[in-house]
């Protein structure tokens, strides 16, 4: 995470907004008075607002820790659309392989 002092941030705004967009990586905006804050693209913010309202249902919450670990366990599938069959499943599956 950037750590960038108020003056630093103010000299270079418009660097900071782009490094945060194109790294997707927050910076830290410090102050000598006052809370320091977060500087953080807007598709990130959305990402995070999205995760933590689908966690505060504690059975999403369960239900997404259940997938992780299957997925952790190679117990996936690479599916189409719901109308088409499965190209393969079992631990053999490539994690992080992408369809063609």
């Amino acid at each position: 995470m950037n750590i960038l002092t108020f003056s630093e941030a103010r000299a270079g705004l418009k660097q900071a907004m782009d490094d945060v967009c194109r790294d997707h990586e927050p910076a830290v905006i410090t102050r000598q008075r006052g809370e320091h804050v977060v500087l953080m693209s807007l598709d990130d913010f959305n990402s995070m607002q999205e995760t933590l309202r689908l966690l505060e249902s504690p059975a999403n919450a369960k239900r997404l820790s259940e997938s992780i670990a299957q997925f952790n366990a190679g117990k996936t599938s690479i599916r189409g659309l719901s109308n088409e069959p499965a190209e393969k499943e079992g631990p053999e599956q490539s994690r992080g392989r992408k369809r063609s």
